[in-house]
């Protein structure tokens, strides 16, 4: 099997075409919200910030394994064994987002806010730690729909 026909193959794949276009739809879908939730930042800031930032309205990582988990079920069926893997594979990132993340960018962004204080206090300089962005369960919940309502119709079509 050559590279060619081994990556056409790959794009006749109806699972890994729903779950790609899933997670595209909700990247979307997020930089419209994020738009419209920041009238006053520049488009390019926004573009920006949707593609290289974590978090957002709604979950694009939900999206991609609930679409994976949804494809996976209603092609092999939901006793296989891929359908088992890819729908615990969906609850770790599921669970993932919305707690560890979440609780770790919430820590990280309340080190930075007494860091910054303690540096007006002491004069010494502080160097802020990344915050990294989670999910609101809402955002996880939306991104799971979603990946579920794409990986459906694209199987009814």
């Amino acid at each position: 099997m050559t590279a060619v026909s081994t990556l056409r193959s790959l794009f006749e794949n109806k699972i890994f075409l729903c779950t790609i276009l899933s997670m595209a739809i909700a990247q979307v879908l997020k930089l419209f919200f994020y738009l419209i939730n920041n009238k006053n930042k520049k488009k390019l800031d926004a573009i920006e910030t949707v593609i290289w930032r974590t978090g957002g309205m709604p979950s694009s990582h939900s999206a991609l394994v609930c679409s994976l988990a949804t494809a996976t079920g209603i092609q092999e069926g939901i006793s296989s064994t891929y359908f088992i893997i890819s729908l615990l594979f969906a609850l770790v990132v599921l669970r993932d987002s919305v707690g560890v993340r979440r609780a770790s960018g919430l820590q990280a962004r309340a080190i930075n806010n007494l860091g910054k204080q303690l540096s007006k206090v002491t004069g010494q300089d502080f160097h802020s730690v990344k915050e990294i962005h989670g999910h609101t369960p809402l955002e996880v919940l939306v991104g799971s729909c979603l990946g579920i309502l794409i990986a459906v119709i694209f199987f009814i079509i």
